[in-house]
């Protein structure tokens, strides 16, 4: 009887380097070679939105820092790209490396949802998995097209759907004291 060996090309963080700059992002997950194209304007915005709120609450606070599509290498055959990540002034510290890319998972990551299908699949099921297993402890899909927030926070080592909030809500974390900022406005 024949064995069976899985075929597929497995990518890895140096294979990275030998990619094209051509506009695109490419990411690596479970050793897959994953790309997206440039993202929209309104996607764009989305973040810088975002971004702009958890820093401003970080200034404020003094607690850590956001920032907007920072590398996170997790280990060879996973390296991605999250829209925007906070990280606690303790955990930053050992979170980058030399190069200056994270190297584990900070408290926070959101992804804003590209369009297609298959960009979908991969906030909503790979990469909530993949942040799960690395220790994230919140995890935000953010949807500018339906203006709704899922809000996924770590429970009993996993990461679980907490709330979906919409225009009208308020964004708040446990992880981060006294923020709050309207959804509506992450959205303008």
């Amino acid at each position: 009887m024949g064995q069976t060996t899985d075929e597929r090309v497995r990518w890895t963080t140096a294979d990275l380097e030998l990619l094209p700059d051509n506009g695109n992002r490419y990411e690596i997950v479970e050793g897959e070679l994953l790309v997206t194209r440039a993202p929209h304007w309104n996607h764009q915005l989305t973040c810088t939105n975002i971004g702009t709120e958890l820093q401003i609450w970080s200034r404020e606070t003094g607690l850590g820092k956001a920032a907007i599509n920072p590398g996170i290498i997790f280990s060879d055959a996973d390296n991605v790209i999250p829209d925007v990540v906070w990280a606690s002034n303790e955990r930053l510290a050992i979170l980058l490396d030399d190069s200056g890319h994270l190297t584990a998972a900070p408290e926070l990551i959101v992804e804003v949802i590209s369009s297609g299908s298959e960009n979908e699949r991969r906030d909503r099921e790979t990469k909530v998995k993949l942040y799960s297993v690395r220790g994230v402890r919140e995890y935000w899909i953010v949807d500018w097209r339906q203006q709704q927030i899922e809000v996924y926070r770590r429970e009993q080592a996993i990461l679980k759907p907490a709330a979906t909030l919409f225009s009208t809500d308020e964004l708040s974390s446990p992880l981060l004291a006294g923020f709050s900022v309207p959804v509506g406005r992450i959205f303008t």
